[in-house]
Parts: C-alpha cells; sequence; structure tokens
C-alpha cells in the first residue's frame, strides 16, 4: 500500500469545495494512509478563517502530521542549497514537505508538480478537476 503525502494546494481545493476534490481526498483516504507536513497544516491554519476552524481541523485531524524533525530540516536546507547551485530557487516550504515525502517514503500529491524537481521524491500532479498523473508525464523527456 502507497502511503501519500499531501500538499497544501490539494487541501485548500478540498476545503473551498473545488469540484473532484472530494472524489480524490475520498479515494486517497480509502486506499492509503494520508500524512501532511507540520508546514502545511501552519500554512492551512494560518490561511482559515474562523468560521472554517471546525472543518479545517476536523479534516487536519484525519490525517498524520509528520513533525519537521532534524533529519527532514536538515534534508530540506541540504536540497535548498543543492538546487539553487543548480539554478533553481526552492521555497522554505516546499523544501520541508520534499524531505518529509523522502524521508518517510511517502508520495507527494500535489497542485505544483513543478516545485519538487527532486528525483528521489514521487511526485503526482492534481489538475482542475481533481484527476491525478504521475509528474514528470511520460512525453516529458521528449520536450
Amino acid at each position: 500500500m502507497t502511503d501519500f503525502l499531501l500538499d497544501t494546494g490539494i487541501l485548500i481545493r478540498y476545503l473551498r469545495k473545488s469540484p473532484g476534490y472530494d472524489t480524490l481526498f475520498d479515494d486517497l483516504y480509502q486506499r492509503s494512509t494520508l500524512v501532511i507536513s507540520a508546514y502545511t497544516r501552519m500554512e492551512i491554519i494560518r490561511g482559515m478563517r474562523e468560521r472554517e476552524r471546525p472543518a479545517t481541523l476536523e479534516l487536519l485531524n484525519r490525517m498524520i502530521t509528520a513533525s519537521v524533525n532534524i533529519q527532514n530540516a536538515d534534508l530540506a536546507g541540504e536540497s535548498i542549497r543543492g538546487w539553487r547551485e543548480k539554478g533553481f530557487v526552492l521555497s522554505d516550504g516546499d523544501a520541508i514537505i520534499a524531505a518529509t515525502g523522502i524521508n518517510f517514503d511517502l508520495e507527494l500529491v500535489t497542485t505544483n508538480a513543478r516545485h519538487f524537481p527532486m528525483p528521489e521524491l514521487i511526485v503526482w500532479q492534481a489538475d482542475e478537476q481533481g484527476n491525478i498523473v504521475r509528474w514528470p508525464p511520460p512525453n516529458a523527456s521528449a520536450e
């Protein structure tokens, strides 16, 4: 069984009731363990409105929240530094989320696959309708 790490954009679309995201979340929830990074949890809580608190916390509490531990912090820092040397700017949040996925052997589901160039991380790109495809697409090398 594959366990999935959900990125902030997935949860935002689910909470905003974007078409297809309820089905995506429910399908993933039924067939795997869902995990979020503590950084993702912080981003969601930071953006919620007071009236959204019950539904938001109910959603967040349905998943495992992975801590930002020493291993995640170290790998995130190394990733930021390494990708900067290659000319790619990696945000702190994306680096922490990616490190969580790598260190806990989770597959990332995101709306921003291009933010996660790490070859050791399995990434699934979600579209506007909540459909996911493996990233990079099979024909990406032909472009």
